[in-house]
């Protein structure tokens, strides 16, 4: 079982490894380190926590010494109870992720979503947030791990734009439905009169590339970088940690700015350029063998409207196969099964 403290030195090792701009020519192994460092990541984070709650339940103990105040000496009982407990199950988990083969375990193919407002100002801002929680509320519904890799909020509490990855599942066999032009129908709260509104986001899903599907040279990357910003341009970080790569032969340009660091930025920003270059390499392979389009539901083309969601009617129709569900609460609280297997039945026919 690995030391901390090594494991520690491989991950300032790992960190210098994936700072190297030659590295991401061999995309198969930066991948391989990136997936190293959220491992040993993870098990840091859970030696933090451990620490910490030993430390709280040490100050527990503390107050059991003062026999003054029995209030407080009960609520200190109760607490160190508490924390052992969880202080168990931590440990459970470091030592899950200590083993082997949970580090050499495979996993399903990752999958990065693309959300951007399209139509209809703040209030398509707002919509591009709801769906967001939807894909995460269904992503926690089917036991995949989520990560930000970039967003631009807006004051009202949307995005008009935000990245994320799923990892961990059988992802893309669901999420391929996703990808198109989704429409909302409804009162916005700022509406005075009490008029229904149409705004719409686009949705795009991007598979994450493997091995050797996709080689990006350096000499082909133009990386700047510049301070993160929240909402009406208001800084929420002092340091250049924000990153924008420009893939020159393609004229791609990508951006992050979720995480605290240059690094970690660029991590993300690169497998948003990886998908994004996969995508354009993949409709262009699927042009060339046929001219016709591609018969399957789940790869709608951008521009293509897919869905609506009718707050007023208390509906979500799907445009591709002509079905409506009811109970919209529900299903944007990320009870998406009943539409996608919907969608499955019909590809599969």
């Amino acid at each position: 079982m690995a030391n901390i403290e090594e494991l520690k030195i491989e991950y300032e090792e790992l960190l210098q490894q994936l700072s190297n701009p030659e590295l991401i020519s061999d995309w198969e192994k930066f991948q391989k380190f990136q997936k190293r460092k959220g491992i040993i990541e993870k098990i840091i984070e859970k030696e933090e926590e451990i620490k910490e709650i030993k430390n709280k339940i040490e100050e527990n103990k503390e107050i059991l010494k003062v026999k003054e105040d029995s209030e407080l000496i009960s609520l200190a009982e109760t607490e160190i109870k508490q924390l052992q407990e969880k202080e168990k199950a931590l440990e459970e988990e470091l030592q899950s992720l200590l083993r082997p083969d949970k580090n050499g375990a495979t996993e399903g193919a990752a999958v990065i979503v693309e959300i951007r407002a399209g139509t209809g100002g703040q209030e398509a801002c707002l919509f591009t947030g709801d769906l967001f929680r939807m894909y995460s509320k269904y992503g926690q519904s089917q036991g995949w791990q989520q990560k930000i890799l970039d967003s631009h909020p807006n004051e009202l509490g949307g995005f008009k734009e935000i990245i994320f990855e799923f990892k961990n599942g059988d992802i893309f066999s669901k999420m391929k439905y996703e990808g198109g032009v989704h429409r909302v129908q409804r009162i916005p709260e700022t509406e005075k009169g009490g008029r229904v509104h149409t705004s719409t986001s686009s949705v795009a899903i991007l598979q994450k590339p493997k091995g050797a599907q996709i080689k990006i040279k350096p000499g082909d990357l133009k990386t700047d970088f510049y301070k993160a910003s929240g909402p009406g341009g208001q800084y929420v970080n002092k340091r250049m940690t924000a990153v924008r790569i420009t893939h020159l032969p393609s004229g791609l340009v990508v951006t992050s700015q979720t995480e605290r660091n240059q690094l970690q930025n660029k991590e993300n920003a690169l497998a948003i350029l990886a998908a994004k270059l996969l995508e354009r390499k993949e409709i262009a392979e699927t042009e060339q063998i046929s001219g016709e389009r591609k018969a399957q539901i789940g790869w709608a083309k951008r521009a293509e409207k897919i869905r609506t969601y009718n707050f007023p009617q208390d509906r979500v129709t799907d445009h591709r196969i002509k079905k409506s569900w009811h109970n919209i609460e529900k299903i944007m609280a990320g009870d998406l099964d009943p539409i996608i297997k919907s969608l499955q039945k019909i590809e599969a026919d």
